[in-house]
């Protein structure tokens, strides 16, 4: 498992385990595993999605971070409004 925070300039958007995630890097959507190499990448505009033990979520946004070490994956985004 992965442990996952997704943090915006508001409030932190989730905090907890996760199977996976895919998030929309510049250079194209990519998913992240369990034991992924250590990056540090830049985010476009698009859909973050993360699967958990009940299901999957997503979350839209317009850009940010995205840090992944040791099954910790950090992401720092701007949220896009509803």
């Amino acid at each position: 498992m992965l442990q996952l925070k997704i943090v915006s300039p508001e409030k932190i958007e989730f905090e907890g385990e996760v199977e996976s995630v895919l998030v929309p890097g510049t250079q194209g959507q990519f998913e992240i595993l369990n034991d992924h190499a250590p990056l540090i990448s830049t985010l476009d505009k698009g859909v973050v999605e993360y699967g958990t033990k009940d299901g999957k979520s997503r979350v839209d946004i317009l850009g940010g971070f995205v840090e992944v070490q040791q099954n910790v994956v950090s992401l720092c985004v701007e949220v896009k409004e509803s």
